[in-house]
């Protein structure tokens, strides 16, 4: 049998690799420490999980911290709602913590720290958008996440958008956080075919992000909407149909085209309406 002397120096390489299979921590980031833009204030804990739950991220979300720090929110991410995430990180330092804390956490595997600029790294394919960044780089952010994907969803720490309005504002303890949906580009003219007897309408929306008015028109008559509202690309108005009831619109906004249903009414009826389609084609396009 061996000799424990002779396996002593096995023994000894094999616990060497075990504490060397993470890499010696020597960098520690200060609190107020300056970055390219902004410092670096770490957000709390709990204000992370309410932001995280609030954009709904799930298993199918890919997240996208601008502005990573030390990872917290892309870990939590990962960790908590078992999302794929990453984060953009300009300090090269503490972008390498952050894959080492990733690491930590064990989710090394979903979670990725990218050393670089958020005004030059493509994030367009994320479905969620974290910040904690400041109002005037927020706004200069605002064009590029308002061409992403309609239904994308954008979570901020303490710092607005201006004047595209959230969707929902977060508090937790003295902490704020804000919540938007990128809306669809629906704003024109648009041809619906199936809201009612009166044939073809024309659908004319005006539009400030998700914000939404307009009228529909049959020949000379015309009607303003009611209750129009956009969340991503689904678009909702209420109209008053030839006969006096109130319909409402549920439609997907694809494009140049819409597709969706007149429902209603609504409460205790006999016999529940047929469902009626609705196509509609922006004009021009």
């Amino acid at each position: 049998m061996p000799s424990f002397a002779r396996l002593w120096p096995l023994v000894a390489l094999m616990l060497l690799q075990a504490c060397t299979s993470l890499p010696p921590e020597t960098y520690t980031p200060k609190l107020g420490q300056m970055g390219k833009d902004v410092m670096w204030l770490p957000t709390r804990d709990e204000l992370v999980t309410q932001l995280l739950t609030a954009a709904r991220v799930g298993p199918e979300d890919e997240v996208v911290d601008l502005g990573a720090g030390d990872g917290k929110i892309p870990i939590a991410a990962a960790r908590q709602f078992g999302a794929r995430a990453w984060g953009i990180e300009y300090n090269k330092d503490l972008a390498a913590l952050a894959q080492r804390n990733a690491q930590r956490a064990g989710v090394a595997d979903r979670v990725r720290i990218v050393h670089g600029d958020i005004f030059k790294e493509d994030f367009s394919k994320a479905t969620v958008i974290t910040l904690y960044l400041l109002e005037e780089l927020n706004a200069q952010l605002r064009p590029t996440i308002l061409a992403m994907r309609p239904g994308t969803r954008v979570v901020s720490n303490t710092f607005s958008m201006g004047d595209w309005e959230p969707d929902q504002v977060i508090r937790v303890g003295t902490n704020t956080g804000y919540f938007w949906t990128v809306p669809a580009v629906v704003a024109g003219q648009w041809t619906l075919q199936g809201l009612d007897r009166r044939g073809p309408a024309r659908l004319q929306l005006t539009q400030r992000h998700q914000r939404l008015g307009g009228t529909l028109s049959w020949g000379g008559q015309t009607q303003t909407l009611l209750g129009a509202r956009l969340q991503g690309a689904d678009l909702h108005f209420s109209f008053v149909q030839a006969d006096g009831q109130l319909k409402a619109v549920q439609a997907r906004v694809l494009g140049a085209s819409l597709q969706g249903e007149v429902v209603g009414p609504y409460g205790m009826v006999d016999i529940q309406p047929e469902v009626v389609k609705v196509t509609g084609q922006r004009v021009g396009d």
